[in-house]
């Protein structure tokens, strides 16, 4: 049985979250700050890691902030990002239950079919 759709303004959210994440360089930070967790790393290590220059990177950092998918910390002098899982697992269930939702034939897609 299929579920029923989710609410529009659920789909906004979702849909943003996903635009924040929609550039080489945020997939990239993602990717760190998830091998990274749950410590996180700190603005230099990122930096260093992925060689953004440090406007950019805080523009960056700064987006996938807002969309709530790292959260971010004060020590001392240093900003340590972190990865919120709670929101990239709502991401994933969400996403996931929009395939079940099927496609134009009304089947369900399947895991190739959406790659």
């Amino acid at each position: 049985m299929v579920g029923a759709p989710p609410a529009a303004d659920k789909v906004t959210h979702y849909a943003d979250m996903f635009s924040a994440m929609a550039t080489e360089a945020r997939l990239r930070i993602m990717q760190l700050l998830l091998k990274a967790h749950p410590d996180g790393l700190v603005v230099n290590e990122i930096q260093a890691e992925l060689g953004i220059p440090g406007s950019t990177l805080s523009h960056h950092l700064d987006k996938l902030k807002n969309e709530d998918l790292v959260k971010v910390a004060r020590e001392s002098t240093f900003l340590r990002y972190t990865a919120n899982t709670r929101s990239i697992a709502a991401c994933d269930k969400n996403l996931s239950s929009f395939a079940r939702l099927g496609g134009p034939e009304g089947r369900p897609y399947t895991r190739w079919a959406i790659l």
